[in-house]
C-alpha cells in the first residue's frame, strides 16, 4: 500500500452532536468523506478512526476500514495527528504517504485529492494542504492590518492572492509525520481547492449552509436503485391545477416523461406513485404510465414501509422524489431521497440529490435517466433482478386470523360469510334485506363487490347492449347503474352496525381499494379473477388489513405469487372452483388440505354450488371459513341468483355447521357417558 487516506471521526463534538452523522444531501458527512477518498485514483485504502458505533457502521457501508479510537484520543483536545499516527500504528506497515482528511467539510472533490497526492510523491513537496485563494484583507480586533498596510489599499489585481486553510485535507509523507507528529513539516504547499468547496462544518449555521449548497456543488452521478417511488402533485405536474365551472380538475405533464416511466419499466426498476389527494387525475395519470399507485394516504411513509416489506426491496436502493414536508418521511426512509428544484427548502435539505428540471417539466424522466445511466448497458429486465432483501418464510404456524371482532383458525368456530356481492341488483333496501337474512341465520360477516366500471369493465364490451330491469343499456352503464356509491355504503355500514355483523367487499382495482379503506372495512377479499392482478395484491397488502384470498381458477404457481405479495401474516385462503353452479365432480374438496398445508395459513371454503351438502364437507375436511352467496329468491333477475342461497337454505346451513363443528370432537378416543350404560348392559367380557 502506497496511500492511505484517514478520516478521524469521532462521537463527541461541541458545535453540532454527532456532527458526522449529520446528513448532506442525503448522504452522512463521515460517508461523503470516505467516497470522496475511495473515488480518488492514488488513494489505496481508506481508514476511519472512531470511537463511535453508529460511525463506525456508516463508515463500513461506505467501504472504509474501521480503527476503534481509544478514549484518551477521542476527547475535545485531542489532536487530529494522534489518531492518524494510531491508525498508522494499527497496520502491518507504513504508506509512503498518508492523508488527514476530515468530515468537517463537505464538498471534497476526488480530483483534488490526486493532484495532493501525486504533488507529494512526485516529490515537489512534503505536505499538501487545501487552501481557497483570497485577496480578503485580514484585520486584527485592535484595528491593525494582518496582510495589508491600511495606508495603501492595492487593487486586487496588483495584490499577491493568500490561501486560507480549509481543514478539508493534508497529504503528507509518512516518514515526516512520524519524526515531526505534526502535519506541517518539510516543504509545504498549497492545493487550491474552489470557494464552493471551502465551507467547513463546525456550527448548527454552517450544516443549513452545507445542505443548501450540495445540490449545486454535488456532481450528477447515475442513482443506482431497483425501484422508484414518487409523490404526484409537484412532481408529475407542476403543482398546479386548473378547474372549469364543473369544478373537474386538469393538471400539467410532461410526454416526456412517459417514455422515462416505459424505458424504466422495460429495465426491471419497480414504480409506485403515492399521493395525499385523491383525485381522479391521479389514478388516471397512473393508469396512462402504467404505475400503481396509492393515494389518500394519510402517512405516506406508512404505505411505502409495507411496499419496500412486501417487495422485499433494500431501502437503501429505493429512490424517492417529492416536493413538499409530507414527503419528509418518505424520504427519510430511502436511500436516494430526490427533490425537484422547487421544492420545500426543507425538503431540498433533506434530499441526496436535487433534480434540475421542474415537476411537470420533465423531473421524472430526468430521474429515470439518471436511474437508467446506472443500469448495465445492453441487459434487459431479466438480468437485472433487483436486490432484495430475505424474504420471510411463506410457511407460518397455523395461528387465527382476526377479523374484525373473531377470530379465524383451526380449531374455532367457522367463520360464515354471506356473499352478497351484486345481488342486491343496485338497490339498498335489498342489500339491507340481505344482510338482515345473514344477521338472522347465524352468519359473522357479508360481503359486497366493489369495482370502478370505467376500469373493470374492458373496451371491447362497454358498448354492448343489455336487457336489464331498467331498460336497454349499454354493459358500461348497466355496471354502472347497479355499483353502489358512497352513500349506499354509508347506509350499509349503519345498518350492519346496527345489527351487530361486519362487512367488507372484494375490490377489483386500486380506487376500490382506496375507498373501501375510507370506509374501514375489517378486511379486504380478494376475489379468483384478481389473483393475477400484482397491482392490486400490492395495494391490498400495502393497507396492512387482514386478506381473504379466494383461489378459484388458479394454479399453485399463481397463488405462490400472490402469496409472496400478500405475505402470510394475517392471511386467510379460501379453496373455490369458480364454475357457476359448481357440479361435485369440480368441487375438488381435497385441496383444502393441499393449500393449508402448502402456505401454513388458515384455509376456508368458497361455494358456488347448489344445495347445501359440499359445503358441509368443506367443515369435515378442516374448512375455517365458509363463504356463500345469498338471494332474497333464486329466480331474481341478474347473473349470481341462481348460485345462491335463499333465507331458509342459508339458515339451514349454518346450522348444520355448527352441529358438525360440535360432532368433529377433539380427537381423544374416550368412552362418553352416554355409553356407560351399554356398556355395561352390553360387554359380555370384561377388559383385560
Amino acid at each position: 500500500m502506497r496511500v492511505l487516506a484517514v478520516v478521524p471521526a469521532r462521537g463527541g463534538s461541541v458545535g453540532v452532536p454527532l456532527k458526522n452523522l449529520e446528513r448532506v444531501g442525503g448522504v452522512p458527512l463521515v460517508s461523503r468523506a470516505v467516497g470522496a477518498c475511495l473515488r480518488a485514483a492514488l488513494v489505496d485504502e481508506v481508514v476511519v478512526s472512531t470511537d463511535h458505533e453508529g460511525i463506525a457502521a456508516a463508515a463500513r457501508e461506505a467501504g472504509a476500514r474501521v480503527v476503534e479510537r481509544p478514549a484518551e484520543l477521542s476527547g475535545a483536545t485531542a489532536s487530529s495527528e494522534s489518531a492518524v499516527l494510531h491508525a498508522l500504528d494499527a497496520l502491518p506497515e507504513d504508506p509512503e504517504v498518508v492523508l488527514l482528511v476530515q468530515c468537517t467539510s463537505a464538498f471534497i472533490d476526488p480530483d483534488d485529492l490526486d493532484a495532493a497526492v501525486g504533488r507529494v510523491l512526485d516529490g515537489e513537496a512534503d505536505v499538501v494542504f487545501s487552501g481557497m485563494e483570497t485577496y480578503e484583507f485580514v484585520w486584527t480586533g485592535a484595528g491593525a492590518g494582518v496582510n495589508h498596510d491600511p495606508a495603501v489599499r492595492p487593487r486586487r489585481q496588483d495584490r499577491e492572492p493568500h490561501y486560507r486553510e480549509t481543514g478539508a485535507f493534508y497529504v503528507m509523507r509518512t516518514a515526516g509525520l512520524r519524526e515531526h507528529g505534526h502535519r506541517f513539516f518539510g516543504q509545504v504547499a498549497v492545493q487550491p481547492v474552489p470557494a464552493r468547496h471551502a465551507v467547513e462544518v463546525d456550527t448548527p449555521e454552517d450544516l443549513d449552509i452545507v445542505r443548501a449548497l450540495a445540490p449545486f456543488v454535488d456532481e450528477p452521478l447515475p442513482i443506482d436503485v431497483d425501484a422508484v417511488v414518487t409523490d404526484f402533485d409537484g412532481v408529475h405536474t407542476d403543482d398546479r391545477a386548473y378547474v372549469d365551472s364543473d369544478g373537474r380538475e386538469m393538471v400539467v405533464v410532461s410526454r416526456s416523461d412517459g417514455m422515462g416511466v416505459a424505458l424504466l419499466k422495460r429495465s426491471g426498476v419497480r414504480l409506485l406513485v403515492l399521493s395525499t389527494e385523491r383525485n381522479p387525475v391521479v389514478a388516471a395519470r397512473a393508469r396512462k404510465l402504467g404505475v400503481p399507485v396509492l393515494q389518500g394516504l394519510n402517512a405516506k411513509e406508512t404505505a411505502l414501509r409495507d411496499w419496500l416489506a412486501i417487495e422485499g426491496l433494500d431501502p437503501d436502493r429505493v429512490a424517492y422524489v417529492g416536493n413538499d414536508v409530507n414527503d419528509l418521511g418518505c424520504m427519510a426512509l430511502v436511500g436516494w431521497p430526490v427533490a425537484v428544484p422547487d421544492a420545500h427548502p426543507r425538503v431540498r435539505a433533506a434530499a441526496r440529490v436535487v433534480l434540475g428540471h421542474a415537476g411537470g417539466a420533465g423531473a421524472v424522466r430526468e430521474l429515470c435517466d439518471r436511474v437508467l445511466a446506472a443500469r448495465p448497458a445492453g441487459s434487459d429486465a431479466a438480468e437485472r433482478t433487483p436486490r432484495r432483501m430475505p424474504r420471510p418464510e411463506l410457511r407460518v404456524k397455523g395461528e387465527p386470523v382476526r377479523i374484525g371482532g373473531e377470530l379465524v383458525g383451526p380449531g374455532l368456530p367457522v367463520y360464515m360469510i354471506g356473499e352478497i356481492g351484486i345481488n342486491h341488483n343496485g338497490d339498498v333496501d335489498i342489500a339491507r334485506r340481505l344482510i338482515d337474512v345473514a344477521v338472522d341465520a347465524g352468519c359473522q360477516a357479508v360481503k359486497f363487490q366493489k369495482r370502478t366500471p370505467e376500469i373493470c369493465v374492458p373496451p371491447e364490451q362497454r358498448g354492448q347492449i343489455r336487457q336489464t330491469p331498467w331498460g336497454e343499456m349499454t354493459y358500461l352503464d348497466y355496471k354502472i347503474r347497479t355499483e353502489f356509491g358512497r352513500d349506499e355504503y354509508a347506509e350499509i355500514a349503519r345498518h350492519c352496525a346496527t345489527r351487530g355483523i361486519d362487512w367488507f367487499a372484494s375490490p377489483w382495482d386500486v380506487p376500490s381499494v382506496e375507498f373501501l379503506e375510507e370506509m374501514d372495512v375489517v378486511t379486504h377479499k380478494v376475489a379468483s379473477a384478481s389473483v393475477t392482478d400484482h397491482e392490486l395484491l400490492r395495494a391490498l397488502a400495502a393497507t396492512g388489513k387482514p386478506i381473504i384470498l379466494s383461489t378459484g381458477m388458479s394454479t399453485l404457481e399463481e397463488i405462490d405469487r400472490a402469496v409472496e405479495i400478500l405475505g402470510t401474516s394475517g392471511l386467510v385462503m379460501m379453496h373455490a372452483t369458480s364454475t357457476y353452479p359448481l357440479p361435485p365432480e369440480e368441487a375438488n374438496l381435497r385441496t383444502i388440505v393441499t393449500l393449508r398445508e402448502r402456505y401454513g395459513v388458515p384455509v376456508g371454503y368458497s361455494g358456488h354450488e347448489r344445495g347445501l351438502q359440499i359445503s358441509l364437507a368443506a367443515v369435515t375436511l378442516g374448512a375455517v371459513a365458509v363463504e356463500r352467496h345469498i338471494t332474497l329468491d333464486r329466480t331474481m333477475w341478474g347473473s349470481d341468483h341462481a348460485a345462491s342461497l335463499e333465507p331458509s337454505g342459508l339458515e339451514h346451513l349454518v346450522r348444520d355447521i355448527r352441529v358438525i363443528e360440535s360432532a368433529m370432537g377433539d380427537g381423544v378416543k374416550r368412552v362418553f357417558p352416554g355409553e356407560e350404560a351399554p356398556r355395561a348392559r352390553l360387554r359380555r367380557v370384561a377388559a383385560q
